[in-house]
């Protein structure tokens, strides 16, 4: 029975593992590659915890490694599909001498990642709800996007880099900011105390459903607003 405590750990590890996958893809410039391995390591992440809670097998070591995992898939990985976009967009508009070093600001969203990590780990009010957006959810939204808009980016207009750096320094800045987001897990499944998170999972479906991958982004972008909106409320 002793190996069942490190059942989690095993899963934290394929977590890991994939979010390698993802930045070895994204370098190769294969970015629906580096997306859906970063959509498996964020279902890894998931069922990490699920099990360490339905085993009971919660450990120091897990929550350490799970913070390592995780600011490597839902970080550099990201941070890596967006070098690529930033790198393809300038090589399309031409971009020479100093706009060379551009693509390099898209590793803001790594280090926004490793602090909303560290963060996280020591924010004891974080227990049934976030503080920040969680970096699975960034990770998502900007790998969905990566590879949804590369028609756009390739096209090498001058405006899309612009407003794509002020979103993702934007949406870096809410990892680690103090607005409440609420989380997916539930105490039951009725509807009342529930509702965003329907709402929520109706939504995606159908934005998925409408605009294929770059409906996550939406979904993702939906879950913001509307924790905004709870929270005032």
């Amino acid at each position: 029975m002793h190996i069942i405590r490190y059942i989690p750990n095993t899963i934290t590890c394929l977590n890991l593992v994939s979010g390698c996958i993802a930045c070895v893809m994204a370098l190769e410039g294969n970015l629906f590659g580096a997306m859906l391995w970063i959509i498996i390591a964020s279902v890894f992440d998931f069922c990490d915890g699920l099990a360490a809670r339905l085993l009971k097998a919660y450990s120091p070591l897990g929550k350490e490694l799970d913070s390592l995992g995780d600011v490597v898939s839902f970080g550099v990985a990201p941070g890596m599909m967006l070098f690529c976009t930033i790198k393809t967009w300038g090589e399309a508009a031409a971009i020479e001498g100093i706009g060379a070093y551009l693509p390099f600001i898209a590793f803001i969203v790594p280090a926004f990642s490793g602090l909303r990590l560290a963060k996280f780990n020591i924010d004891e009010r974080q227990t049934t709800s976030f503080i920040g957006l969680p970096v699975p959810a960034h990770a998502l939204l900007w790998a969905s996007a990566c590879y949804s808009l590369q028609p756009f980016i390739e096209s090498g207009a001058c405006w899309i880099m612009p407003a794509l750096i002020i979103a993702f320094c934007f949406t870096s800045y809410l990892l680690v900011s103090e607005i409440p987001m609420f989380s997916l897990k539930a105490k039951s499944l009725g509807w009342e105390g529930n509702e965003l998170r329907y709402i929520l999972i109706f939504c995606t479906v159908g934005f998925i459903i409408c605009f294929g991958f770059l409906g996550i982004s939406g979904a993702i972008l939906l879950y913001i607003i509307l924790s905004v909106f709870n929270a005032r409320r």
